[in-house]
């Protein structure tokens, strides 16, 4: 039963390794990411953010299973970024904050669909900013490490509430330690990622 998890939970800080293998398990917890991304009025989701460490994301633009396109991206990379433009964003992994992120206005992406099949797409608009935010994800990088220092001076507040909630969790036992984390991630990419 996957479940969003917040910061600062470590494994939002993991980057991910590039999936070798696809099979019903995996299309399985991508379904429930699908499900959690709606239940939680989110228009991507990236594996970090349920625990998992491997390159791959869900986007919804319309955050409806009834509207929009249902993306999966696996092992995406992004590349030939084009103009920049600051736009507001907000994380299911740090719900509450919201701030201004410059990124590229287009980029190209390039990834793999549950089928294996390529998928090689120049985006721009939401689209652009959500494959952005949700690679960055990949990479153990949260949107506020990319706001202004003045932003993220004003997001400091909401980040440490987060970080004595997680600290008084993990002392109830509701959050293994870093070293079982660590452990099961390591067991999950010795599956999925070779």
């Amino acid at each position: 039963m996957l479940k969003v998890i917040h910061y600062p939970h470590p494994t939002l800080r993991h980057k991910s390794k590039p999936l070798q293998r696809v099979d019903d398990e995996l299309a399985a917890m991508v379904r429930e990411m699908f499900v959690l991304m709606y239940e939680h009025d989110g228009v991507g989701l990236a594996a970090n953010q349920v625990d998992l460490p491997f390159r791959l994301f869900v986007v919804n633009l319309k955050s409806d299973p009834e509207e929009g396109e249902e993306l999966v991206f696996l092992n995406p990379v992004i590349s030939a970024p084009k103009g920049m433009a600051e736009g507001e964003e907000g994380c299911l992994s740090i719900p509450g904050l919201y701030g201004p992120v410059k990124r590229p206005k287009q980029v190209n992406i390039t990834a793999y669909n549950l089928q294996g099949e390529e998928i090689s797409a120049t985006v721009t608009g939401l689209l652009a900013r959500v494959v952005q935010h949700e690679t960055d994800h990949l990479d153990g990088v949260l949107f506020p490490d990319r706001m202004s220092e003045t932003s993220r001076a004003d997001a400091l507040p909401i980040l440490e509430e987060f970080e004595i909630n997680f600290e008084s969790q993990r002392q109830t036992g509701g959050i293994p330690d870093d070293a079982t984390i660590a452990l099961r991630l390591a067991e999950l990419e010795r599956k999925y990622c070779g």
